[in-house]
């Protein structure tokens, strides 16, 4: 990523690529893997050009921009909600963490249709879209505080996701949501303890502000049931506890249906992105339990990444779920394999492969 180098950098860039094929007949299938691949390769550097743009450059005006673009380039629906509308959904969680920024929040809404006939027949991504997390007034130390411009991997993920589906056209409908806003301190920012309303109608006690992922998930979670989506894959950079589990090797994958879990492990392994199970033990809920509201925003220390998660849970009612923590792998530290310094793209190809593979094949 070195679109805000001066002119004159002297790396080179690769001008050609050729692929032999010494059996004639099999080009017409290594034809159409180089084009699935070059879709998903394609998908996987839009969503790493997303997390490396700096926050100055990525709002979430900016990401919802982005995502036009995607929906144009390969036949999307797209609907984008402002704050005005939030309001009149009730969107409590959500707009309580966009109210410390001068940057307005929106829910990105992408549609695709590959099984019009069959409502049925459908999957929801949802992706966290903090363009740039501060910790609110729960403020974050100054150290790799930078980094947390990657903390809208998630939205990125889905917005590339839809892009390749669309593209790939498997007989399924598929709805990304992204809900994307910046954390920041200010006058008008929501403050520890304060208690918000979510789309459902649950309480949340907002104990620690940098507990703001699952608050705008939980909004995401609540628009999607109420259009009726009755299988959701949610992504979010959610807890520094799941690289603390996991380090930078797994995605933490977390949810309430045997079926669903199997069908996205089995995506992550065919597609090399490795995915590791945690457990939702009932027992981790008295953790987030609060005095005077539904829910309290955090559990505390222990489990931390479970009870994040599980705190989404509380807002997917009846759906079949499942929650990756990319906290450990949207980014890396250095190159290694295919993986750049920087944003990664997990997990793109394996949300694109589940949709496909839930289409069929």
């Amino acid at each position: 990523f070195d679109r805000y180098k001066s002119a004159g950098d002297d790396r080179g860039s690769l001008g050609s690529l050729a692929i032999i094929e010494h059996d004639g007949g099999r080009v017409g299938e290594l034809r159409e893997g180089v084009g699935e691949g070059s879709i998903l390769a394609d998908a996987a550097s839009l969503c790493r050009d997303l997390v490396n743009e700096p926050a100055n450059h990525l709002t979430p005006t900016d990401l919802a921009e982005a995502a036009l673009k995607a929906a144009q380039e390969a036949g999307l629906g797209i609907e984008v909600l402002d704050r005005e509308q939030m309001e009149e959904l009730g969107m409590g969680a959500l707009l309580g963490v966009a109210a410390g920024s001068r940057q307005p929040p929106k829910l990105i809404v992408l549609t695709y249709s590959g099984d019009p006939g069959n409502s049925r027949n459908s999957l929801c991504l949802l992706g966290k879209g903090i363009t740039f997390d501060t910790g609110g007034i729960s403020l974050k130390p100054a150290v790799r505080m930078g980094e947390m411009k990657t903390d809208m991997a998630g939205a990125a993920s889905v917005i590339a996701a839809m892009k390749a589906i669309g593209q790939l056209r498997p007989a399924i409908n598929v709805t990304g949501i992204a809900a994307a806003t910046e954390n920041m301190p200010g006058g008008g920012a929501q403050r520890p303890g304060d208690v918000v309303r979510a789309m459902n109608g649950k309480t949340i006690e907002v104990d620690n502000t940098d507990a703001e992922g699952r608050l705008v998930l939980a909004d995401a979670a609540s628009y999607a049931v109420s259009k009726g989506h009755d299988r959701i894959v949610d992504v979010a950079t959610l807890t520094g506890a799941m690289e603390v589990a996991l380090g930078k090797v797994a995605t933490g994958a977390f949810g309430n249906n045997r079926k669903l879990m199997d069908a996205v492990l089995s995506a992550g392994a065919q597609t090399g992105e490795k995915i590791w199970e945690m457990p939702t033990y009932d027992e981790y809920r008295e953790q987030y339990k609060s005095d005077i509201a539904d829910l309290r925003n955090i559990g505390g220390r222990p489990a931390g990444s479970i009870t994040g998660a599980m705190f989404i849970g509380e807002f997917v009612g009846d759906a079949a779920w499942v929650h990756l923590d990319i906290a450990g792998t949207a980014r890396s530290s250095k190159v290694s394999g295919w993986n750049t310094k920087g944003a990664t793209g997990v997990p793109v190809r394996t949300l694109v492969r589940l949709a496909v593979n839930l289409a069929g094949g």
